[in-house]
């Protein structure tokens, strides 16, 4: 049975940090490109960060690059998102996605709630 459990949201002031971490199980980790995305109520699910299966590509959303780092140790099964200088519109759930390089499966974890407020 595939998991993957974030971790690490909670409240932040403006201008904090946060380091959210996203553990996989009962899948080969390395075949899977891993993602961020977050979400807000009544909006679309955006991607946040990709990274690929080596750590080779790495993809941010314009709103979010220089702040925000995605890394992914293929050791421990576990990716992370380092998300500095933080804004109250970075505010939503975000999600842990596992995507294989094939297409042939993806999975979704079941969020973590970040919230940016003074």
């Amino acid at each position: 049975q595939v998991q993957l459990v974030e971790s690490g949201g909670g409240l932040v002031q403006p201008g904090g940090s946060l380091r959210l971490s996203c553990a996989a199980s009962g899948l080969a980790f390395s075949n899977y490109v891993m993602s961020w995305y977050r979400q807000v109520p009544e909006k679309e699910r955006e991607m946040v960060a990709r990274i690929s299966r080596f750590g080779s590509r790495i993809n941010y959303a314009d709103s979010v690059k220089g702040r925000f780092t995605i890394s992914r140790d293929n050791v421990k099964n576990t990716v992370y998102l380092q998300m500095n200088s933080l804004k109250p519109d970075d505010t939503a759930v975000y999600y842990c996605n596992a995507d294989h390089y094939a297409g042939t499966n993806t999975y979704w974890g079941q969020g973590t709630q970040v919230t940016v407020s003074a």
